[in-house]
C-alpha cells in the first residue's frame, strides 16, 4: 500500500493506493484562508498539520487494514506559497499563498532586473509566485526578511514536521520563480534579483526520489510505522498529472479545483511563447509540460453557493432549466487573474442584469465565465505551440456534468472524467512514492479508467459570441481596478 497526502488550499486530502494503483481509503479535513487586508492570501502553516493529522486518522478508521500496509508515502500541495522559518525553524509569518496579489510591484521589479526572465524561469514574473513575496517582504516587513533563515513551499513544510528533511522537488521548485527549468536547479542569477540568499532554499530532487522517512515524533501522531520512506511528490499540477496519467508528450489534462489548469505534458523544455503560459519541470524525470494556470477555476461556483446559500448540485440543476435569452455576463476574477492577464487587480462582476434577471441566469453566467476562462486557456496555449484535442479532467468541479458538457462545447475539445477525478493530486503523490520503490511508470502512471465522455458536439455559435463580448468587458473595466 502506498500513501498520497495533497496539502491543498480549501483541505489536506489523502488517498490509500494497493499495488494496483486502486484507491483502498480517501479522506480529506477541511482548511481556512486568511484575507486580512485587499490582494492578501494567507495561512497558517501549522494548520495544514492539523488537518493532515486528521486526515490520517479518517483513512486509519476507514481501512484498517490498508493503513496498516503502508509501505511508502509521497507529498502533493498547493504551489508557490511563502513559508518563511527562523533560526529555530518555525514560521516567522502566516504563509503568503498562491493567490495573494500583494507584489505587484515587486514583478515590475524583477522583470526590469531580467528581461527575459521567462526563457530561464518559464513564466513571467507574477504576484503569485515565491521570489517576488520574499522581495515584497525586504520591501516591506524587514524586520521579518532579516530572520529568515530558510524557505519552504507548503508540503515542503508538511514533509519537514514528518520528517525532519528541507527538501523540495523540481515541479513544485519550478513555481517559485528561482528555478532555471532547463537544468532543474536553483538559478543564482534568480535569486539574486529577488534578494533571497540560495543557502535558504531546500535541496532539489525529483519526484520519485527519496526525501526523509517518518519520525518517531511523527510516527506517533499519524499512526505510521517510524522509518516510513518519503517520496519528494510534486507540486498539485504536476501531481494531479500523474495521478490522471499525463506524463507522455502531447497528454494534457484540465483541472476544476479552486484554481484552474489547462496543462500538456513535453518531453523537452520549451519557453513559453506569450499568453501568461507556464513552462515548468514535471515531477516526473527528463519531463517538462506547459500550462495555462487561473486563478479562479471552480472557485466561483463556490463563491456562488455561498452567496445564495444553496448547494452547487442545486445551483446546476436549476441552471440547466434557466432561459439563456438575455443571459447576463460575469467576470470570475475574484482574486485577480494570471493566465491570460497576468492582473492581479481585476475583480469580479456582473454585468447585463436586468429586472427579471433570475438566479438560473446568474448560476449559467458564471457556469460560462468559466468555460470562458478555459478558452482564453485554450488561446494561450496555442500560442505557446501545444494545440490538445483531448484532455482528461480532474478537481472537484469533475464532478459536474452540466459543467463540463459546456466546457467540451466552448473548448471544442474532448473531456474525459476519470476514475479518482477529485482527488489526483494525492494519487499523483502516492504513486511517486510506488515509483521510489521500483514501480515502472508505465504502471505507476497508468492512465484511470474513463467514466465519462465529454465530447464538443456541434459548436454554439451564442456562446462564441457571448465569449467575445466577455472578453471585451474585461478590457473595458480593467482601467477602474488599476486605478
Amino acid at each position: 500500500m502506498h500513501l498520497g497526502l495533497d496539502i491543498g488550499t480549501s483541505a489536506v486530502k489523502g488517498v490509500v493506493l494497493d499495488a494496483r494503483g486502486d484507491a483502498k481509503a480517501q479522506a480529506q479535513a477541511a482548511l481556512a484562508v486568511s484575507q486580512p487586508k485587499p490582494l492578501w492570501s494567507e495561512q497558517n502553516p501549522d494548520d495544514w498539520l492539523a488537518a493532515l493529522f486528521r486526515v490520517c486518522r479518517a483513512l486509519r478508521k476507514q481501512n484498517p487494514k490498508a493503513y496498516q500496509q503502508i509501505a511508502a508515502a509521497g507529498l502533493s500541495g498547493q504551489m508557490h506559497g511563502a513559508v518563511c522559518l527562523g533560526a529555530d525553524g518555525k514560521p516567522l509569518r502566516p504563509a503568503i499563498l498562491w493567490d495573494d496579489g500583494r507584489a505587484h510591484e515587486e514583478c515590475q521589479q524583477l522583470a526590469r532586473a531580467i528581461p527575459d526572465i521567462e526563457k530561464t524561469a518559464g513564466v513571467a514574473p507574477m504576484p503569485g509566485f515565491t521570489a517576488p513575496k520574499i522581495l515584497w517582504l525586504k520591501n516591506n516587513e524587514a524586520a521579518t526578511y532579516k530572520k529568515i533563515r530558510r524557505i519552504l513551499l507548503p508540503k515542503d513544510y508538511a514533509r519537514l514536521a514528518l520528517t525532519g528533511e528541507f527538501a523540495t522537488d523540481c515541479a513544485d521548485a519550478a513555481g517559485t520563480l528561482w528555478l532555471n527549468q532547463k537544468t532543474r536547479r536553483w538559478s543564482p542569477k534568480l535569486c539574486a534579483a529577488s534578494q533571497t540568499d540560495i543557502a535558504w532554499l531546500p535541496k532539489v530532487y525529483e519526484g520519485a526520489q527519496q526525501t526523509g522517512a517518518l519520525t518517531k515524533a511523527a510516527a506517533r501522531k499519524t499512526g505510521l510505522p517510524q522509518g516510513l520512506p518519503f517520496a519528494a511528490g510534486g507540486g498539485d499540477a504536476a501531481c494531479g498529472a500523474v495521478g490522471a496519467g499525463v506524463v507522455g508528450d502531447g497528454d494534457s489534462f484540465v483541472s476544476l479545483g479552486t484554481s484552474g489548469q489547462f496543462f500538456t505534458a513535453r518531453d523537452s523544455y520549451h519557453p513559453p511563447r506569450g499568453g501568461m503560459i507556464h513552462s515548468f519541470a514535471h515531477c516526473i524525470e527528463g519531463r517538462w509540460f506547459l500550462m495555462a494556470a487561473m486563478l479562479n477555476g471552480a472557485r466561483p461556483l463556490q463563491w456562488w453557493s455561498r452567496v445564495c446559500n444553496k448547494p452547487i448540485a442545486f445551483l446546476l440543476s436549476e441552471a440547466q432549466r434557466a432561459d439563456e435569452k438575455h443571459l447576463p455576463l460575469f467576470l470570475p476574477y475574484l482574486t485577480g487573474e494570471r493566465t491570460p492577464h497576468n492582473d492581479a487587480r481585476i475583480r469580479g462582476g456582473f454585468y447585463g442584469l436586468e429586472n427579471n434577471t433570475t438566479r438560473a441566469q446568474m448560476t449559467l453566467s458564471v457556469i460560462d465565465a468559466i468555460c470562458f476562462c478555459f478558452m482564453d486557456a485554450s488561446r494561450a496555449l496555442s500560442e505557446s505551440g501545444a494545440n490538445p484535442k483531448r484532455a482528461a479532467v480532474v478537481g472537484g468541479g469533475a464532478r459536474a456534468d452540466f459543467l463540463l458538457k459546456r466546457m467540451s462545447r466552448a473548448m471544442r475539445i474532448t473531456l474525459m472524467r476519470r476514475e479518482s477525478a477529485s482527488t489526483g493530486p494525492a494519487v499523483g503523490a502516492a504513486r511517486l512514492a510506488m515509483m521510489m520503490q521500483g514501480t515502472p511508470l508505465k504502471t505507476a502512471a497508468r492512465k484511470p479508467k474513463t467514466e465519462n465522455t465529454f465530447a464538443p458536439g456541434k459548436e454554439d455559435s451564442q456562446q462564441q459570441e457571448r465569449y467575445l463580448k466577455w472578453r471585451k468587458l474585461y478590457q473595458t473595466l480593467r482601467p477602474f481596478a488599476q486605478s
